[in-house]
This record gives structure tokens, C-alpha cells and sequence, in this order.
């Protein structure tokens, strides 16, 4: 027999017809809570399978680089010299260093020496191998006194108007050397560069890495493909009175490790030096 609440629900002359309406209904609703169980599951189950079946990371190696250099006697960390990183073999980018061994050498104290700068001027460059002017601090006893660079002493003079005396006018005295001065080998040798990592990206399809090595001589090449790379210099970095280049190919590995193999290169021949570069005299400055 139906209920009150049931002939409510279904108004209907034919009682039978009624009870197959709340049947209906019923199941319909246990459906839909089903459905909403499994969607709660969706949202619920997929972060716990994602960690379980997550791919593992690409692997990658580290080039650790520690850059020996002898002149004379003596051994030290070669400091503050940009090496670059091409993939692919020595064979494959023949092109690029042919290309740069073909580009003629011109050192730093030949460019300054044919731009007139004075002999005062070429030793402090040299003394801090210097490209620039900015490469360390100009000290007060190269403006006056036994030391003095004539061109920073002009300098400074000029500044006197616009800082007047004291320490800013000492500090600001480059804005009064010309650019050539100031930064122009820099320059000379950043297009030179410019045009060969150009080059090489162009004939490996990837960028070329490079990194500047520390007061130690130490850097490191991170996050690398595994594969053949050339490591190289590029141009030639002025070693003592040499113009020293380095291009060896190596070969990374999955898990190549910073701290357990670090990649000895060097200007001279050793058991344990795994890249050596090639030496050649510095050219004679034109009178």
C-alpha cells in the first residue's frame, strides 16, 4: 500500500505505476552517488600514482675545469680567464676553430702601444691583466708621485670643475679617458668573440657555455648533456710572454660529479693534465 507522503510524490491514478516511479527515482539517486564517489576519487588518486610512476629527472654531468698555468718557474691558478663549452667533437667544429686560429693575434700591450698610450699606462694594465681600465681601482700613487699614469693624472685633473677635490673625483676619473682608453681592447676582443660564438651556435644547433674561472683558476660547467663538447678558449689568453689556446675535446657522462673529477687543463704537458694548450710568442709591437 502507498504512503501519504508517496501519493504526494507521485499523483498518479494507477498505484503500480506510482511504485515504479519511486523505484525509479531510487535507483537513479544511487547512481548519482556513485558517480559523485568516483569523481572524489579522480581528484583523490592520481597525486598518489603521479609520485609513485613519476619519470626520473634527466640525467646531467658537471665539467669542473681547474686551469694550471706555468711561466717560468712558477705554477698558479690562471684567474679570471672566460672558457667556452661547444657541443659536439673537435671535427665537427673544425670550421669555428679554424676560423679562429686564422684570426690574427694582436695583444693587449701592442693595441694600447699603437693607440699612444703611454709605457706608465701599459704596465698597470699589465700588472692586473687588465682588458680595461676597470678591471681594478686606480689608487691615488698612480695619480701623483713616482707611480703616476700620466692619462690618469689628466684625468684627474679634468675632473677637478664638475667632483672638485677628494675621493669621488679620484673614483669618477675614467669618465675623462677616451673610450679606446677606457675599454677599448675589451671591445676588440668581445667582437672578435661575438662573431665565433656566432658561428658555432649556428653549426651545433645549441648555445655555446662559457664560464670565467676564480682568483684559483677553478670553475664549473653545470647541468651538461651528456655527449662530446670542445672545451676552448677561443682566442688565444696571454700567458707570460706566450699567446696560449686551448681546444681538446671532451666527453661527458651521465653523473659526472664537480668534486670527484675535476678536469685538470694546463700550458703544460703532465700526467694528470687531461687538456694542454698550444703556445705561441706574443707578437712584436710595431714601432
Amino acid at each position: 500500500m502507498s504512503t501519504d507522503k508517496e501519493k504526494n510524490e507521485c499523483p498518479i491514478l494507477d498505484p503500480s505505476l506510482c511504485n515504479l516511479r519511486v523505484l525509479c527515482v531510487s535507483v537513479v539517486n544511487v547512481v548519482l552517488t556513485s558517480s559523485k564517489l568516483a569523481v572524489l576519487l579522480l581528484f583523490i588518486i592520481p597525486p598518489v600514482l603521479s609520485q609513485n610512476q613519476s619519470t626520473p629527472p634527466h640525467p646531467t654531468g658537471v665539467l669542473r675545469l681547474r686551469v694550471r698555468v706555468k711561466i717560468d718557474e712558477a705554477t698558479r691558478g690562471l684567474s679570471r680567464k672566460r672558457f667556452y663549452l661547444i657541443k659536439g667533437t673537435l671535427e665537427q667544429n673544425k670550421p669555428v676553430l679554424d676560423a679562429a686560429e686564422q684570426r690574427p693575434v694582436v695583444s693587449r700591450d701592442c693595441f694600447y702601444s699603437k693607440l699612444g698610450a703611454s709605457q706608465a699606462l701599459i704596465d698597470w694594465l699589465k700588472a692586473g691583466d687588465c682588458e680595461s681600465v676597470y678591471c681594478r681601482e686606480v689608487d691615488q700613487e698612480f695619480i701623483s708621485g713616482p707611480k703616476a699614469v700620466p692619462e690618469f693624472a689628466s684625468a684627474y685633473a679634468a675632473g677637478e670643475k664638475e667632483f672638485g677635490a677628494g675621493d669621488v673625483r679620484r673614483k669618477w676619473l675614467t669618465n675623462n679617458l677616451s673610450a679606446q682608453l677606457r675599454d677599448g681592447f675589451y671591445q676588440h676582443q668581445r667582437s672578435a668573440l661575438q662573431a665565433l660564438i656566432k658561428q658555432a651556435e649556428a653549426l651545433s644547433g645549441t648555445a655555446v657555455l662559457s664560464v670565467m674561472t676564480d682568483r684559483n683558476g677553478t670553475a664549473y660547467f653545470t647541468d651538461l648533456d651528456p655527449g662530446p663538447y670542445v672545451l676552448t678558449s677561443l682566442l688565444p689568453a696571454e700567458v707570460g710572454r706566450s699567446a696560449t689556446n686551448w681546444n681538446c675535446e671532451v666527453q661527458i657522462k651521465p653523473g659526472d660529479i664537480a668534486t670527484e673529477k675535476p678536469y685538470l687543463v694546463s700550458n703544460r704537458k703532465d700526467r694528470n693534465v687531461k687538456c694542454v694548450a698550444v703556445e705561441k710568442p706574443l707578437p712584436v709591437c710595431e714601432k
